[in-house]
């Protein structure tokens, strides 16, 4: 410092210390601690203030290191400027300690980091001395520079890594060759931004080791893992050097990025499939041409969710094979189980490539499946039929127009149970080959003893469709658990009695039971139940008797009479069809 009376000097004054390691901050206050002599004679050496200094300074300027500095130059005298960068808009670069300066900014430099700011006072000796320069520095002149330092490199220096943030777990590492999507905010070594992938709501995009990229920036994305940061710091010769980029990078700058990894994928690269789960007892795999329907969560190689069936509550439903999907789920659905958990990750080669969708996938997205198969089928499968238990003795067996009582679970093929007839006190009642229930049903429940127990397996296309009903949705294959209850023989669709066997010679004399040429209800109707009774004839089961053998009555009662005689019991000829019919 100076006054007017009194010139102190030294070669380094400063007030404040940047923060930096103990060991450092202890030899340079060492080297602050010099002899200062204090005269009332000329100013002998450079005088430096430093009067805004960092909190941090990772690096001071050295002998041989390059910098880049804004300035304002004024004479000590009057304080009238003779020189400023910040007039001309442009940054000064030089070396420092070569001689490429005055000796005065060569010594007055030496120590500075990055955005600190310095008085350099310079004595006439260490600036232009007795003969002063091109008119604008007269002799003798003690100078002033009010410094900003913005930049510091050396030739040796190399890209800089520092790992911010590291994933829990890292599968894979950029290399050369692979293509990597990755967010980052670039600034000058001084904190000033000159671009963000964030600002523009989009990562860059690029492949690594193919001349894309700055240099630096090829060697410090290497070894990245999706999830990591990183803090990359790039040497203006590795950077975009003499030429600078634009407006916002100067010449001779270094770079700050600050990375995020969002994606890593090389084009080589074929489907991952992680097996997560495998039921027991997975008899049946999928192949190409199966209808599938699973569930899946989708998220990006960073853990983001783009798409999930669970929030729609819906599974997936599509063919194997055909192309209905992205290429690499076509491949990665064959060969799956019922039940079957797998992670799948596939490359953007075999999912929406460079296109991406909309807002939804970006372009050259890796995309990570975790999916959960829940049933599958062939348009050609026929209903899987298994007894689970037959009886010791059976005289009779279910078949089409018998009056059948059952009982029944039915799930999904993944275990939610859609309905349970064991939670009813009676069991179901249905007439076999009425089409009361859906064909897969009927089909296992024909052929049963009863206290026979089965499980069916019912295709859609057996079931209820792609529409499917209540709590059964659409395309589902359905497991019944049947147990046969009850068995009544039944009697073809549009009877309500049958023979079993041949009936009498003569019918009328044997319905009229007391012979009298005539018979009414009460006597058609004893006739028939004892037919009934000694086996000989069989009513429709599931109807009321009286009410069925009532409406058999009617019918071969032909003029309404009340009674039946001879000539009405006679076949007759349909008068449209001409077809010979016999009511009883």
């Amino acid at each position: 410092f100076m006054t007017d009376s009194l010139l102190c000097s030294s070669a380094l004054l400063h007030s404040r210390l940047p923060q930096m390691d103990p060991t450092v901050t202890l030899v340079l206050l060492l080297s602050v601690v010099v002899t200062v002599t204090c005269t009332t004679g000329p100013l002998v050496d450079v005088v430096v203030d430093r009067y805004d200094i960092p909190k941090v300074c990772p690096r001071e300027v050295q002998t041989e290191d390059f910098v880049r500095y804004h300035f304002n130059g004024t004479f000590h005298a009057d304080g009238k400027k003779f020189d400023s960068s910040h007039d001309r808009g442009k940054a000064f670069i030089s070396q420092v300690g070569l001689g490429r300066l005055i000796t005065g900014m060569d010594r007055g430099l030496q120590g500075m980091c990055v955005n600190e700011r310095r008085r350099v006072t310079v004595p006439p000796h260490l600036a232009y001395g007795s003969v002063g320069t091109g008119g604008v520095i007269p002799p003798d002149a003690v100078l002033v520079f009010d410094v900003l330092l913005l930049d510091i490199w050396s030739t040796e220096d190399k890209v800089q890594i520092r790992t911010l943030v590291k994933p829990p777990s890292c599968k894979r590492k950029a290399a050369a060759s692979d293509y990597v999507r990755y967010h980052y905010n670039g600034t000058l070594l001084s904190g000033a931004a000159f671009d963000s992938s964030y600002s523009r709501n989009t990562t860059y995009d690029t492949y690594l080791g193919q001349g894309y990229l700055i240099k630096g920036m090829d060697e410090g994305l290497l070894g990245m893992c999706v999830g990591e940061r990183r803090l990359i710091i790039v040497p203006p010769f590795l950077a975009y050097g003499e030429n600078g980029s634009g407006t916002k990078i100067p010449p001779q700058a270094t770079l700050v990025f600050e990375v995020l990894m969002i994606d890593v994928f090389n084009p080589k690269d074929d489907l991952i499939v992680e097996v997560k789960k495998v039921p027991k007892g997975c008899t049946r795999r999928t192949v190409i041409g199966d209808y599938i329907r699973y569930h899946y969560n989708g998220t990006f190689q960073d853990g983001t969710a783009f798409d999930s069936s669970y929030e729609r509550n819906s599974t997936y439903n599509t063919y194997i094979g055909m192309g209905y999907v992205i290429q690499g789920m076509d491949k990665a659905l064959q060969g799956l189980c019922i039940g079957e958990k797998r992670r799948i990750i596939v490359p953007p080669h075999m999912a929406y490539g460079e296109d991406g969708v909309g807002d939804l996938i970006p372009s050259s997205a890796v995309l990570v499946f975790d999916i959960h198969v829940i049933d599958f089928h062939n348009p050609k499968d026929l209903v899987q039929i298994k007894v689970t238990h037959k009886p010791q003795e059976c005289n009779m067996t279910s078949e089409a127009d018998d009056l059948i009582q059952y009982r029944y679970n039915c799930s999904m093929m993944d275990g939610y149970v859609s309905i349970s007839r064991d939670h009813y006190d009676s069991p179901s009642i249905t007439t076999l080959g009425e089409n009361k229930v859906i064909p897969g049903l009927e089909k296992g429940l024909l052929g049963m003893c009863v206290g026979e127990r089965r499980e069916a397996v019912v295709p859609p296309h057996w079931g209820h469709g792609e529409n499917g009903a209540g709590e059964v949705p659409g395309s589902a294959v359905l497991f019944f658990e049947l147990e046969l209850v009850d068995l009544q023989k039944g009697v073809p669709e549009g009877f309500m009695f049958v023979w079993l066997g041949d009936g009498p010679d003569e019918l009328f004399p044997a319905m009229d039971l007391n012979s009298n040429k005539e018979v009414p209800l009460e006597e058609f109707s004893a006739f028939i139940m004892l037919q009934v009774k000694e086996g000989k004839g069989r009513l429709r089961p599931g109807l009321d008797a009286d009410s069925t053998i009532k409406d058999m009555f009617n019918k071969q009662d032909r003029n309404r009479d009340g009674k039946i005689i001879e000539d009405e019991v006679k076949p007759k000829v349909d008068e449209e069809s001409e077809t010979r019919r016999d009511e009883l």
